[in-house]
C-alpha cells in the first residue's frame, strides 16, 4: 500500500511539472507573437543627433518625465554618447538627465544596439521602423516592456502618429498602453 501511494504522489508531481512546463512554453509563445525585427539598413551617422520623445511605454526610470529627449553624438572609443534629459511632472519641473553609452555589438545587424546607464550592465535597443530621412523612429526591446516613438522635432503631425501606432498594430503591440509625452514646443 506505501509503494502505491508513493507512486500515486510521484505521477502527480510529474503531471503538475509537465503542466507547469506547458504554461511557461505557452506563456512563452504568446509573448513571441510580438514582432521585434528591426531594420535593415541604419546609418549611425545619419541617426546621431537630438530625439524627442512623442510616446513610451511606462517604465519606472522614466516615471513622471516629460519633454524627453535624447542626444546621440560619437565618443572617441567609438561609442556612442547617450544623454537624456526630461522634467519631472510638468514642462517646468525638475530638469533631470542622465549619461549613458551606446554600442553596435554586430556590425552585420547596426540598428540592434546595447545602451548602458549604469556601469556594465546594458540594455537592448532596437530601431524597428526608421523613416527614410531619419525624421521619426521607432524603438523596442527583445522585452514587450519597452517600446517609443521618437521625432526629431518636439511634436508630430496626428496623420504620422497615426501611421506609426498602425505599424505597431501590425507587429502585435499593444498601442493603447503607450503615454503620449508633453514636449515644448520649439
Amino acid at each position: 500500500m506505501l509503494k502505491i501511494k508513493k507512486s500515486v504522489n510521484f505521477a502527480l508531481i510529474a503531471i503538475s511539472f509537465i503542466f507547469i512546463g506547458l504554461s511557461l512554453i505557452s506563456c512563452k509563445m504568446q509573448k513571441s507573437k510580438i514582432d521585434k525585427t528591426v531594420v535593415e539598413q541604419l546609418d549611425i551617422e545619419k541617426y546621431l543627433g537630438t530625439w524627442y520623445e512623442i510616446a513610451r511605454y511606462d517604465h519606472s526610470f522614466e516615471r513622471g518625465l516629460v519633454g524627453v529627449k535624447a542626444n546621440y553624438s560619437m565618443r572617441a572609443d567609438g561609442k556612442i554618447k547617450v544623454l537624456n534629459s526630461g522634467y519631472k511632472d510638468s514642462l517646468e519641473g525638475k530638469f533631470s538627465e542622465a549619461i549613458g553609452k551606446a554600442k553596435i555589438p554586430n556590425s552585420n545587424i547596426p540598428s540592434k544596439l546595447k545602451v548602458s546607464f549604469f556601469w556594465i550592465f546594458y540594455g537592448d535597443y532596437f530601431v524597428m521602423e526608421l523613416d527614410e530621412n531619419y525624421q521619426w523612429a521607432v524603438i523596442g526591446s527583445s522585452s514587450d516592456k519597452y517600446l517609443w516613438i521618437l521625432r526629431r522635432s518636439p511634436q508630430i503631425k496626428k496623420e504620422t502618429y497615426t501611421e506609426l501606432t498602425n505599424k505597431l498594430k501590425k507587429r502585435a503591440y499593444e498601442v493603447s498602453n503607450l503615454i503620449k509625452v508633453a514636449q515644448k514646443p520649439l
